[in-house]
């Protein structure tokens, strides 16, 4: 059974998520949820799912940029984002800096504000510190769509949604998107998937 994925409104998705303590991290329950989630983006299809997005206040997010995702799109457009194919893994807990500001700003979407885009600038560079799905400490050195990625689950731990540092006048729908995309009149190419 799949998880159902929250939208904008549910209450959940504007709180700061609770941090885990080791022992949750280690525990069955933590682990079938991580499965669940992991599922649940796979079937949206996403490349990234916050804890929050499903009702759980939790600092967990999922990450996954898979190969085929980016098969539409040409190698000018893949050079443009910095995107690269992103193995699956957890980031709990996680503490983010920025290391290159930049900004760099492409057209964003989210599971929780299904159908709609807009133009979201975003650091081309930062560093994570999380744990892992073992409750292990990790360090993430991202740039490009991944460090994009990272900054908007981590946002949704804070919280925040991509709507919240969108330019506002570039916000759309996915149809409207496409047809501009198709007549060369969007802003920037693409969106290249929804980052969760």
């Amino acid at each position: 059974m799949s998880l159902k994925i929250v939208e904008a409104g549910f209450p959940v998705l504007r709180q700061v998520a609770r941090p885990l303590r080791p022992e949750e991290i280690r525990s069955a329950p933590i682990a079938r949820l991580i499965e669940k989630m992991w599922q649940a983006m796979r079937a949206a299809p996403g490349v990234g799912l916050a804890a929050p997005q499903i009702g759980e206040s939790l600092q967990l997010a999922v990450i996954e940029d898979r190969p085929e995702y980016q098969e539409g799109l040409d190698a000018a457009e893949l050079a443009a984002r910095g995107r690269v194919p992103v193995p699956f893994h957890v980031i709990i807990n996680p503490r983010l800096t920025i290391v290159d500001p930049g900004p760099a700003e492409f057209f964003e979407g989210c599971l929780s504000v299904p159908n709609y885009l807009a133009l979201v600038p975003r650091a081309r560079a930062v560093r994570v510190d999380a744990l892992d799905h073992e409750a292990n400490p990790i360090t993430i050195e991202a740039q490009g769509w991944y460090a994009r990625i990272l900054q908007h689950e981590i946002d949704h731990l804070g919280g925040t949604l991509y709507v919240d540092r969108m330019q506002s006048r570039t916000f759309t729908t996915a149809a409207a998107f496409a047809e501009a995309r198709q007549q060369g009149q969007a802003r920037q190419q693409g969106t290249g998937g929804n980052p969760d």
